[in-house]
């Protein structure tokens, strides 16, 4: 069959590949919960508490890849990220503005390849919105401060929120909680 499609063996897996890849993820809605979500979640769309800089500052604050993961909502590789594999406890704060956004308590191991994450620390520590980039159709995850991209939000994660914020370790940092 590959070979009358003009195709090696290795591309036409590929391309199978990828059409049911786009087969399987073009039906896919977002769930009524995550909707409902979405609503509940940080814009007040009066921009109070906005925090803003310039793209020349980010440029020169930020690696490559933080600006490009949280100004051009790129994302990171799988496995690559620092705080794919992390254990450490503490709190995650948003890498451009510092807004805690979750706890070590609400990570775990999703085997994803990026930090994710429950539950945020505050409902209003985040932006929920529509994202259909890539064919897909998906809940972007940005911070309510800055509107820094920090990810995507599932509804596949374990109970009992069902939740799974699916994070760039590019757009976070790490702030090691002591107890006494």
């Amino acid at each position: 069959m590959f070979r009358l499609a003009g195709l090696s063996r290795r591309s036409y897996d590929i391309c199978l590949s990828m059409n049911i890849l786009r087969t399987v993820t073009s039906k896919q809605e977002v769930s009524p919960e995550l909707r409902k979500l979405t609503s509940q979640c940080g814009d007040s769309g009066d921009g109070s508490s906005r925090v803003s800089y310039s793209k020349d500052e980010l440029r020169q604050r930020l690696t490559p890849l933080e600006y490009h993961c949280t100004q051009e909502k790129g994302t990171e590789r799988a496995f690559s990220g620092k705080f794919a594999c992390f254990e450490e406890e503490g709190v995650f704060k948003c890498i451009v503005c510092g807004n805690p956004i979750f706890s070590s308590d609400a990570k775990y191991n999703s085997q994803s390849g990026w930090p994710s994450f429950t539950d945020v620390i505050d409902k209003d520590r985040v932006i929920l919105k529509d994202d259909t980039s890539h064919g897909l159709q998906r809940i972007e995850v940005k911070c309510s401060s800055c509107r820094s991209h920090l990810g995507h939000l599932f509804d596949d994660g374990p109970k009992p929120t069902t939740l799974r914020y699916c994070i760039n370790s590019a757009s976070l940092q790490f702030k090691k909680e002591t107890t006494v």
